[in-house]
């Protein structure tokens, strides 16, 4: 059953962006903090969802942790309340996304260990700050490809539409300078895989502290530079991007550099439905990180708003390493913690007259992080060809509530894609404060890529 308690006056369920729309009513923005939890969710429980009471600013009292060490499971006791499987996932039809549902009937072994539900979701008090500014003076502009005069903050904590919903998760609080590196694995129907080891960096000057407003940032939300450096066959290509804030004004703006060739090139095939880096064709440039990118090609409307499982609190499936976290068919699904959430789901239709390999997809949003938990991806004929999930971790050493990997799973081959791990690679330095936008060049990059 659908539920939509908590769409707001200003919301109409059909309605799409177009241009810059009316900006949030005084008495909408107040109940920030309030009623409404500062992110924008309902603060409120219901059923087996508790109240949020503030989630994990900090280290929790119950773990250790010292700077440069992996976070500790501060929920590690939590017993499993029910395991969906194959057999039983009809008695929680009205829980289960269609993604999920597909899962279940596809792979004989795969299934769900549910949890208690940790609202842990907690972000630092300056981006609450922002997020009350942002509600009311954020607007959409450039047919929705845009955003005008929010900062810093989730462009829009109350949204009023799909479009705004998809602009929240691809603009939320990653930390301002950041430095990591992560695996990636393309992982065969007979469980056979290579890591691709990729160090990666970003300035995401969306969160630059000393930003007032969008128009200040030159059109760019983030710098961002990857580098492959295994295996050996792969280590040396390099992508440089420039993300725009606004593609009606100036498109995303890429460069590669191929150790092959020697050579730094513009690479604006880094977009769209292009083959993803490092993905073996199981993914799309815009579907990392869930989406990325300019939402032009698509026509966008809300689902409404529903309690459904969601992969959570993901401290255990981080800690585990990737020989027995990847497996054939799908991941070790005793590492994987899903719990009840409730969740925004809207969905992005191709327009007529553009092409995209994605003629139809669908988002499931947590309401306490405005990230993208899972995805349903249909192929031209209307098929569900791709299911796609972002693993959550609340990092409270930062804090901000993040992703612990993402997982796109092709159920037509039988083959699955793990993306952005973190179980063996070193932390994620979330304060590199030695970046600067100088690197960001292609000349920098062709450095980089010198073997």
């Amino acid at each position: 059953m659908k539920r939509t308690t908590f769409l707001v006056s200003a919301l109409a369920i059909s309605a799409i962006a177009t241009s810059a729309l009316a900006k949030v009513p005084e008495a909408q923005v107040n109940r920030l903090g309030n009623d409404l939890t500062p992110m924008g969710s309902e603060k409120a429980g219901e059923g087996d969802i508790p109240a949020w009471t503030g989630g994990l600013q900090t280290v929790p009292s119950n773990v250790s942790y010292a700077p440069g060490q992996k976070l500790a499971n501060p929920f590690a006791g939590d017993p499993i309340k029910f395991t969906v499987t194959a057999q039983n996932m009809a008695q929680y039809d009205d829980i289960l996304t269609p993604g999920y549902k597909a899962m279940l009937k596809t792979y004989p072994s795969y299934k769900m260990n549910v949890y208690e539900t940790r609202r842990s979701c907690a972000f630092p008090d300056r981006f609450y700050e922002a997020n009350k500014r942002n509600a009311a003076v954020g607007e959409l502009v450039g047919g929705g490809s845009g955003i005008s005069e929010a900062i810093f903050g989730s462009p829009f904590p109350i949204a009023n539409n799909a479009l705004e919903m998809i602009w929240n998760h691809a603009l939320r609080y990653r930390a301002f300078k950041v430095v990591r590196q992560f695996a990636a694995a393309p992982v065969t129907r007979g469980g056979d895989y290579t890591l691709q080891i990729v160090q990666d960096e970003a300035i995401l000057q969306w969160s630059d502290p000393a930003a007032k407003r969008a128009e200040d940032l030159n059109n760019i939300s983030l710098y961002y530079i990857a580098n492959t450096i295994a295996p050996a066959r792969a280590a040396g290509n390099v992508i440089l991007v420039y993300e725009a804030l606004n593609a009606q004004v100036q498109p995303r703006q890429a460069w590669q550099y191929s150790p092959g060739t020697r050579r730094v090139r513009r690479a604006p095939n880094i977009s769209y439905d292009n083959p993803g880096t490092n993905s073996d064709g199981l993914s799309t440039s815009d579907a990392f990180d869930g989406f990325n990118g300019a939402p032009d090609r698509y026509d966008w409307s809300v689902l409404g708003k529903n309690v459904r499982l969601i992969s959570a609190n993901a401290y255990d499936g981080e800690a585990t390493p990737y020989k027995e976290y990847l497996q054939a068919m799908h991941l070790n699904q005793d590492k994987v913690r899903y719990e009840k959430r409730r969740v925004w789901e809207f969905e992005a239709t191709l327009r007529p007259n553009t092409r995209h390999v994605y003629s139809r997809r669908v988002y499931h949003n947590d309401e306490d992080a405005w990230q993208v938990a899972a995805v349903e991806l249909y192929d031209g004929r209307g098929q569900l060809w791709r299911m796609q999930e972002l693993h959550q971790i609340q990092r409270y050493n930062v804090p901000l509530c993040g992703s612990a990997g993402e997982i796109v799973y092709d159920l037509q081959a039988g083959r699955y894609l793990a993306l952005a791990l973190q179980n063996e690679e070193p932390p994620v330095n979330y304060f590199a404060d030695e970046l600067d936008p100088s690197r960001y060049t292609p000349n920098a990059i062709r450095q980089l890529g010198v073997r």
